[in-house]
């Protein structure tokens, strides 16, 4: 007779070949078994900071069948499928128009080129941009032979700090383009006050906040319809993405629209005749199809995205990390203007030590990222500006930490992550 007991290794037997033998039976099973705790363990802490695959699975069927539907069609360019995605997602911003294009950059370009095209805006002309946004924003500028003039943001907000947009004003400034960076509305009374005294043109990049809200003074508006124009990218890893690029233009201003439209179209708004220079800039059917069976599910998927925000604004307590916008979420999480003033296309965490609680959280099995490493004017391809000094847009860059947050993780996920955030200790302060 043997007694074997797994978790002490013990074996009690009266003949000791018989024991040993045993003993080493246990033991290989011991190990194997430990093998695959550790493997399954592995699976469950592998929680990526965004999977394509996992956020478009619920949709995939259906996806399916609109994408199916358009190769039957033998129409593939300028058809039925982009014409009712424009309707729905003008609809859907609350606009006249949309004009879908190839992607979120050429939508911003084409704005501004039509302004120049409309003499609204001239070579050397300033537009005001806030100084930490995603270079794409500034490249839409300068591609215009813009000025850009970059403004700091608020570090409670990582938005543009409106209290500097005045002063950086001067006789040749034309545009504020408002970014809703990281998904969270940066538009203000102030700012829209601003535009009306000095007659400027208020341009929105809307490529991180499909679905996001303004609701202070008066009826809720999607950002996207705050201005006079704006653009919006659905790069597949946005809260509305496309199955490769794509991206569109929202505005009430009908010239601006057919504008838009021909300079994306080689400059022709009738075949053969090109009164423009213009250029190929057209989302095809496919990306149509699929970004019209997911925008149904749009804001359902955004409150998914809200509710994993909340539970790290109320649960992430780390001396050593901060939470922008978490006084004003938790203040106000029963306003509807606060819900939907922020759709959490990526979730921003501060640190002074960002690559160390990187590391920590990859080696728990967490994925992050950063957005971004290196501000704009501190890129090469802006050389002229390297000497610049923008303090706070360099401690956000230097800080700043995404941690994962859409509409695939489950509580057990979210959880685990705000468990592991929690538990991180710099070396420095062991």
């Amino acid at each position: 007779m043997v007694v074997a007991c797994v978790t002490t290794g013990i074996a009690i037997c009266s003949d000791l070949r018989l024991a040993e033998c045993q003993w080493n039976i246990v033991r290989a099973w011991a190990e194997s078994f430990n093998k695959y705790l550790s493997i399954i363990t592995q699976k469950a802490v592998n929680i990526p900071y965004l999977s394509l695959q996992q956020v478009n699975r619920p949709h995939l069927e259906e996806m399916e069948r609109a994408v199916a539907d358009v190769m039957a069609s033998g129409w593939f360019l300028k058809g039925e499928a982009t014409r009712l995605f424009e309707t729905d997602y003008a609809q859907y911003i609350g606009t006249r128009h949309c004009v879908a294009c190839g992607n979120g950059l050429d939508a911003l370009t084409l704005i501004f080129r039509a302004y120049k095209e409309m003499g609204a805006m001239k070579e050397g002309d300033e537009v005001i941009v806030p100084a930490n946004t995603y270079i794409a924003s500034i490249l839409s500028i300068t591609e215009n032979q813009l000025t850009p003039v970059l403004v700091e943001p608020r570090m409670d907000t990582l938005q543009i700090d409106d209290t500097l947009i005045e002063q950086a004003i001067t006789p040749r400034t034309r545009a504020i383009l408002l970014v809703h960076l990281y998904g969270r509305c940066a538009y203000s009374s102030t700012i829209e006050r601003l535009c009306e005294k000095h007659h400027l043109k208020l341009v929105e990049d809307n490529a991180q906040a499909h679905g996001c809200r303004y609701e202070e003074d008066g009826p809720a508006r999607h950002t996207g319809s705050l201005g006079h124009a704006a653009a919006h990218s659905f790069y597949p890893g946005k809260n509305l993405g496309a199955l490769g690029d794509a991206g569109a233009v929202t505005t009430d201003d009908d010239a601006l629209a057919e504008l838009v439209r021909a300079l994306g179209n080689y400059g022709s708004s009738r075949k053969y005749v090109f009164p423009y220079k213009g250029r190929n800039s057209r989302m095809d059917e496919l990306q149509a199809a699929a970004l019209r069976v997911k925008l149904k599910y749009l804001d359902q998927e955004n409150e998914r995205r809200r509710a994993t925000a909340d539970v790290y604004y109320r649960h992430i307590a780390n001396p050593h990390v901060i939470l922008p916008g978490r006084e004003t979420w938790l203040s106000g999480t029963s306003h509807e203007e606060v819900r939907w003033a922020n759709v959490f296309h990526i979730f921003p965490v501060l640190s002074p030590h960002r690559d160390a609680l990187q590391q920590y959280l990859k080696s728990n099995g967490v994925g992050t990222m950063i957005h971004y490493p290196i501000p704009p004017h501190q890129q090469q391809c802006y050389a002229e500006w390297n000497e610049r000094s923008l303090p706070l847009t360099e401690e956000i860059h230097q800080q700043e930490l995404s941690l994962p947050c859409n509409q695939s993780m489950t509580d057990e996920e979210v959880e685990y992550v705000v468990n592991c955030v929690n538990a991180f200790v710099p070396e420095t302060t062991v």
